[in-house]
């Protein structure tokens, strides 16, 4: 069995959660008030900056040249393409900034960039992984279930549901399946356990924005 395999059956429970979630299933039929996709993509935004970083210093330490620009690669599309999506996002909902990080974001995005900083690049990649693999299946899951020509989610489902994020994601699946085979099993071991706290991270990002979590409702001061 490929790593892959293994790391995605040790998160099946979690991934099934997320499908269940009340901001997946009204982000589906296009019921997703308003306010709480406005925190989302605030968040996101913020998000995706850190991320990069993540993916660019994995570039950065990745031992194969061809993963090194790989990495490089993702950095940018999260960086530039991904800002694109939600300029528009932000535009057409009514969203002047990002805001701050709140505190699912900013355990997050510490998380992925501390591994990424001070694990191996095999385990940093494990690590980053949920956010690429999770997000196409959770896309693909609400084009095959949920189809309106009226959600004003749309361009947002069809990104992650769309033939060039699977390429991605085909990538970054392949990448650590190959590295995970010249890992030591110690490694493997880290690796699935960082993509299970990335997985469960995934969760809790989208339940703070239905919930919408800040650090002042989150205070018990």
């Amino acid at each position: 069995m490929k790593w892959s395999e293994q790391a995605w059956k040790s998160i099946e429970a979690i991934y099934l959660s997320i499908l269940k979630m009340p901001f997946i299933k009204e982000l589906s039929n296009g019921t997703l008030p308003q306010n709480k996709f406005q925190f989302y993509m605030m968040q996101d935004s913020l998000y995706l900056e850190h991320f990069g970083r993540a993916l660019a210093l994995i570039g950065a330490k990745a031992d194969d040249i061809i993963d090194a620009l790989t990495y490089m690669r993702f950095a940018e599309n999260a960086i530039v393409v991904e800002n694109a999506l939600h300029e528009f996002y932000f535009m057409d909902f009514g969203i002047s900034d990002k805001g701050s990080i709140q505190p699912v974001c900013h355990h997050y995005i510490h998380f992925l960039k501390s591994t990424a900083a001070f694990e191996v690049a095999e385990i940093a990649m494990a690590a980053t992984l949920p956010c690429f693999w999770i997000y196409k299946n959770v896309g693909d899951h609400i084009i095959a279930n949920h189809r309106s020509s009226d959600n004003p989610y749309q361009k947002w489902i069809q990104t992650y549901g769309g033939e060039d994020f699977a390429l991605a994601v085909k990538n970054a699946v392949a990448i650590c399946d190959r590295v995970a085979e010249s890992a030591t099993a110690s490694t493997r071991t880290r690796m699935t356990e960082a993509f299970i706290t990335a997985s469960r991270m995934e969760y809790k990002f989208w339940d703070a924005a239905y919930k919408l979590k800040t650090w002042e409702s989150e205070s018990e001061l």
